[in-house]
Parts: C-alpha cells; sequence; structure tokens
C-alpha cells in the first residue's frame, strides 16, 4: 500500500514541479515534465492511487491505515510548504521514511523499539541530506536551475548534517542491538552497519551521487555486498541465539 501511495504522490510532485523539471539534465525525461503525460492524466492517475492505497491501508489494519495517511499528509504538507525550508525540507523527508517503518511495525504485528526507530530516523536524514548536497553541486557547476530552497544551503552545511546523522546512525544501531528483545549477539551486525554508512558518505562526498540514493545503492558492488552479508549475519545470530 506505502508503494501505491508513494507513487500517487510521486506523480504529484511530478505535476507540479514539472517547470523546473524541464531544465534538469535527468528529470526532464519524466514523463510530465517531457510532455509524454498530460497533467490532467497524470492527476487522475495520482488520485485513483492514493484513493486505493488509502482503502486497502484501512482494510488492513487502523493503525496501518492512520500511517499511511500521515505520512501521505506530510506529503502534502512537504509539497506545498515544507520543501521550501531550510532543514526542515530535509527532516520531512526523513520523518516519511520513520512512518514507513512503523507501518510495518502494525501490519505485521512486530513491536518495534525507540531505539529502531530513532535509527531509522538518523539514516533516513543521512540519506535524505545527500539529495539536496548533489542538487547544490549541481546548480552550482550551472547544470540545473536551483529549487527556491536550494540557496540557502551551504555545502558545509549539508555535509555537517551527514556527518552528525551518519554518527547518530551507527550509535543508534549499536544500542538497538542491545534493546531489540532478540539475541545481544546482534553487535556482531554493527561493522556492516558502521561500513555501509561510511561507503555511502565516500560516495556522497567524492562522487557527488546522492541525488538518487536508491541507484548509488543498487549499483554500488561494495554496498550490494555488505547487505548480503549483513542479511547473512543477522539470520546466523537469529537462528543460532535466538
Amino acid at each position: 500500500m506505502f508503494a501505491l501511495a508513494s507513487s500517487g504522490v510521486y506523480i504529484l510532485n511530478d505535476v507540479a514541479d514539472r517547470e523546473a523539471d524541464r531544465l534538469h539534465p535527468d528529470k526532464r525525461y519524466r514523463p510530465v515534465a517531457s510532455g509524454r503525460l498530460a497533467v490532467a492524466a497524470a492527476v487522475r492517475l495520482a488520485a485513483l492511487t492514493l484513493a486505493t492505497a488509502l482503502a486497502a491501508g484501512f482494510a488492513l489494519d487502523r493503525r496501518f491505515g492512520l500511517a499511511l495517511a500521515a505520512y501521505l499528509l506530510l506529503n502534502g504538507l512537504y509539497s506545498r510548504w515544507l520543501k521550501h525550508i531550510v532543514i526542515i525540507d530535509v527532516m520531512a523527508i526523513a520523518a516519511g521514511f520513520v512512518i514507513r517503518a512503523a507501518a510495518g511495525g502494525f501490519a505485521t504485528g512486530v513491536p518495534l523499539t525507540p531505539w529502531f526507530l530513532v535509527c531509522a530516523m538518523m539514516l533516513s536524514l543521512f540519506m535524505a541530506a545527500g539529495k539536496p548536497r548533489a542538487e547544490h553541486e549541481l546548480w552550482r557547476l550551472g547544470g540545473c536551475a536551483p529549487r527556491a530552497v536550494l540557496p540557502q544551503y551551504t555545502p558545509e552545511l549539508l555535509d555537517q548534517i551527514s556527518h552528525v546523522s551518519a554518527a547518530a546512525t551507527i550509535m543508534m544501531y549499536a544500542m538497538f542491538t542491545f534493546a531489540s528483545g532478540h539475541s545481544r549477539h546482534l553487535m556482531a551486525t554493527i561493522p556492516f552497519v558502521v561500513y555501509g554508512v561510511f561507503r555511502y558518505e565516500h560516495r556522497l562526498l567524492k562522487a557527488g551521487e546522492g541525488g538518487q540514493p536508491e541507484r548509488l545503492l543498487v549499483q554500488d558492488r561494495w554496498m550490494l555486498a555488505n547487505l548480503a552479508a549483513y542479511v547473512a549475519a543477522v539470520a546466523v545470530v537469529l537462528s543460532v541465539f535466538g
């Protein structure tokens, strides 16, 4: 349901940002910005996906449905207002991922510890900070027109947000491994998280690749190998030590 809701949100964002996207080297190829999808048709498609997602969400679980509604409200506020406020725009993106994590707990009946939620917030903030940094670098080089909030940032501020949230992510994950209610042997997975965070920051700072974090995560072989090793380590710890 969140994938469906996210699709509707992204469509509406593409409609709202279509003029700016036409000036971006990559975003100009999006269906709405390129003109391949009419604005009216895009709005109708978004309305259908959002209504379907909400109906299915509340049918599954009331708390899940409320989390989904909160997610849509947050994204609506982001599109209309929050994305124009420096620092708040990055925090709003991160908050959306935390809502998703909480909704996953509601849907599966798995209780989520405060450490997990704070860790998810810090990790999301860490990754969200990469997007304006990449946009800022592209704008500085004359590769795109800036969003209204972008000139209010400096590379130093964005790097500071990245560094602080990276450190907080590692710390919160370490605390989560002790307070998760599972085995404390999960602490053995901390090195994988440390490597993943630092590898991502290396790619972000050295190559400025944070504009599309999903692409960075799936195209970096070291990140993929580390993720596979992390999943295997978690599986071994939980199966052996419970």
